[in-house]
């Protein structure tokens, strides 16, 4: 089944194959997910996008995962309302990342419990600062642009779960080493957007990247290739009191200097 890539026509939700999709997994919830899977129709989702938008190259997602919870609102923007919803990742490894994505009700339906349902997402990875007592906290997710209910799931994590980064680099690396050795760089990437807008995405590299980011200067123009990862860490609000939060990076495949760009 062909993915959907591109960002050029839209599909508003309305249509034969919109309408059907969830609709199916909730009447047949007594069945195994394959034999509800067999007959989900198949629906292709698309954002209207703006003109500005679409020259916009510099950050592209796509990810292809099961549905690991049902929508919830965020906020609204022009009578358009944005919900998010957890998608299940699976990397070759069998650990499983669970990601935020956001969704426009203008997308499809976000009344629908889609729950398990396995979906490809095409779309950029965004942020935002959320004031939190006396300091902000970066907040990101997958803004989806596009998406594709399938029948089949993805063959390998490379091909489920991609992310192709432009940016600056807008804080001086970390670079370390482990207690075992391994060489790991802690990059801050800042990818703009249209409107004088920018997302701020932290991204971890490994080896060699890392060392090739240890060197790099506020400034410096960079692409970065790779995938988008969950982990959980403990935040201490206090002496006494912790809670268990989860972080999300690109892991960095491929890194190098865009040629002609050492500052935005």
């Amino acid at each position: 089944m062909e993915a959907l890539i591109g960002t050029g026509a839209f599909l508003l939700h309305g249509s034969e194959n919109a309408i059907g999709v969830c609709s199916w997994v909730l009447s047949e919830g007594k069945k195994t997910e394959r034999q509800v899977r067999q007959k989900i129709s198949v629906g292709k989702y698309r954002e209207e996008i703006p003109m500005s938008d679409k020259r916009m190259e510099n950050n592209r997602v796509n990810v292809t995962g099961k549905i690991h919870s049902g929508f919830r609102y965020s906020h609204q923007v022009l009578g358009e309302r944005f919900y998010l919803v957890d998608i299940a990742v699976s990397r070759e490894s069998g650990y499983t990342d669970i990601m935020p994505f956001m969704f426009s009700d203008k997308l499809l339906d976000v009344s629908q419990d889609c729950t398990g349902v396995m979906v490809n997402v095409t779309g950029q990875f965004r942020s935002y600062n959320r004031h939190e007592e006396t300091k902000n906290r970066l907040v990101l997710s997958v803004f989806v642009q596009e998406a594709e209910f399938l029948e089949e799931e993805p063959g390998n994590d490379r091909e489920s779960n991609r992310i192709f980064l432009e940016g600056f680099i807008c804080k001086e690396p970390v670079y370390r080493k482990t207690p075992l050795g391994r060489q790991i760089a802690d990059i801050l990437l800042a990818v703009n957007r249209p409107y004088g807008k920018s997302d701020y995405i932290p991204c971890i590299a490994w080896g060699r990247n890392a060392r090739f980011a240890g060197r790099l200067e506020v400034g410096t123009a960079v692409r970065i290739q790779g995938r988008i990862q969950s982990r959980e860490y403990m935040k201490w609000l206090s002496q006494e009191k912790a809670e268990v939060r989860v972080a999300y990076e690109v892991s960095v495949s491929v890194m190098e200097q865009k040629a002609g760009g050492d500052k935005p």
